[in-house]
């Protein structure tokens, strides 16, 4: 862990922490007994990604509330569906997209690709972790959407300011004139 986390955008103690909040909501969803079986959690810098499915639009909030209650979370981002499961062959699909979208990035000579956890429902990828670089992020971004069946890139990458602090991302949208 330590020697992959020293060549991360993240630290060797924000890297436990993240670890130690995504095996604590995890242990509580599965302690809730409420479906919640198809529901992935993935942790950066204190964000929360939600995703999968549930069957009720209550099971989706209770899920948001559980991962609120660990002192560490920062922010919750809740991409869960309110769906029938998604049995076997829709399970294999988005694994066979995620193996894609990591495969691209291994292969992507402007991103690391140990910065990044991606996750896939429905075709849609979502990209956690914490950038180098604003282009570190972009270029995964365009790595991923490359990547056959996929629909959609979501990115809850966040990026390292000039003071160290991890930041979300905010493209310049301005324009000169």
């Amino acid at each position: 862990t330590i020697g992959v986390t020293a060549s991360q955008a993240r630290t060797t103690g924000e890297a436990f922490a993240d670890a130690t909040v995504s095996n604590e909501v995890k242990a509580r969803l599965l302690g809730a007994q409420q479906g919640f079986g198809e529901v992935d959690v993935e942790v950066a810098a204190g964000l929360v990604l939600l995703s999968g499915r549930v069957m009720t639009p209550e099971q989706k909030v209770e899920a948001e509330s559980i991962a609120w209650q660990s002192p560490r979370v920062r922010e919750v981002a809740n991409e869960i569906r309110i769906e029938p499961p998604g049995g076997f062959i829709a399970n294999a699909s988005d694994e066979l997209i995620s193996y894609r979208v990591r495969a691209r990035l291994l292969g992507s000579s402007s991103v690391m690709a140990r910065n990044f956890n991606v996750e896939t429902y429905g075709g849609i990828v979502y990209l956690m972790g914490v950038a180098s670089s604003p282009e570190e992020l972009q270029a995964a971004a365009r790595e991923a959407s490359l990547a056959g069946g996929v629909r959609q890139v979501v990115s809850y990458v966040r990026l390292r300011d000039g003071r160290g602090q991890i930041v979300p991302y905010r493209p310049d949208t301005s324009t000169a004139g």
